[in-house]
């Protein structure tokens, strides 16, 4: 027979009052148990970004970190008025939203490819995956010192390749030079050549996390809907974009995503390459610039929280579109 139910009753089977039946402790005891985390997410996450509104609104630079003016009220909108006055806020803004969604785009097509060419069966499978992941898994001053020889004006491949085949009449500084004039059919072309340079990096480098998680998504695809399609008489062209691009559909917009929200915060990859030079400044250099550059730590929260409202706008565009 079923066991009855845990309560707190006395021997005439009435609940006594003042005591906590089994589900309220056991309620009690999540809580608790959840109460850790909690407070690792208040000290780590919600804190932090707390102080650094706080220090937004105040007119604070580098060496009054210590003082006790921090705590005082004093506070004004002048650190933002500083950071959307400033000439280069909206080229730098527009640079970051090119290099971010090209970014994105880029490593995303390229793991698309990636995880079509692996998915059949064929010799040395396992290891052409695992090189694959290399670009993601080493070290990000690594990939930097090899992309930077190989586009070096003078001692890199490319140039050396391009001068050799007549492709290229002079060396060119891939990683310094802003504007590129490419000259085809009579018509003058400016190419951000510094910028495109680390969009190809940003793809290349974070290509196989969107990798893995295509692969992953490719090998749960049903193979009876691939064979119906072929019976039907469906190429390998319809096959691809009915079947294969629809199945795909969640994984690829998660990912954009996962990727935007990164690559719109990524400061290594361009600071290490460019130091935001030629054209490459994007908000996270400017955060680097007014904080440890002038000094000036109210201006680089302040950008900091320009930056985190362009993302929480994005995010709101980007649930609302996913519900509908």
């Amino acid at each position: 027979m079923p066991s009855a139910p845990l309560t707190n009753t006395n021997e005439r089977g009435n609940i006594r009052k003042g005591v906590p039946t089994f589900l309220e402790r056991e309620s009690r005891l999540a809580f608790w148990m959840l109460f850790p985390a909690v407070i690792i997410v208040l000290a780590f996450v919600i804190f932090p970004v707390i102080w650094n509104l706080w220090l937004s609104l105040k007119p604070v630079s580098l060496a009054d970190l210590r003082g006790t003016s921090l705590l005082d009220l004093k506070i004004g909108l002048g650190n933002f008025y500083k950071v959307f006055s400033d000439p280069d806020f909206v080229k730098v803004l527009v640079t970051t939203l090119v290099y971010t969604i090209a970014g994105s785009a880029l490593s995303i097509f390229l793991g698309l490819i990636a995880a079509l060419l692996v998915h059949g069966e064929f010799p040395f499978r396992s290891l052409l995956r695992g090189l694959f992941i290399f670009p993601y898994i080493a070290p990000v001053i690594a990939v930097v010192l090899v992309w930077s020889f190989i586009l070096d004006p003078q001692l890199g491949v490319v140039n050396w390749l391009g001068m050799e085949k007549g492709l290229l009449a002079q060396p060119v500084p891939f990683l310094s030079q802003h504007w590129w004039d490419v000259h085809i059919l009579g018509l003058n072309i400016r190419i951000p050549l510094a910028l495109i340079s680390v969009i190809l990096f940003e793809g290349w480098r974070y290509f196989p996390f969107a990798f893995l998680f295509i692969l992953a998504r490719l090998q749960a695809i049903p193979e009876e809907l691939y064979r119906a399609a072929l019976i039907d008489g469906a190429g390998a062209f319809q096959r691809f974009y009915h079947i294969t691009i629809p199945q795909l559909s969640t994984v690829l917009s998660t990912l954009f995503l996962f990727r935007f929200i990164w690559t719109f915060n990524k400061f290594d990859d361009i600071f290490l390459l460019t130091r935001g030079e030629a054209g490459t400044k994007v908000l996270s250099i400017l955060v680097y610039d007014y904080a440890f550059g002038e000094f000036n730590i109210g201006a680089g929260s302040a950008a900091a929280m320009v930056l985190f409202g362009i993302l929480t706008i994005f995010l709101i565009i980007y649930f609302y579109l996913l519900n509908r």
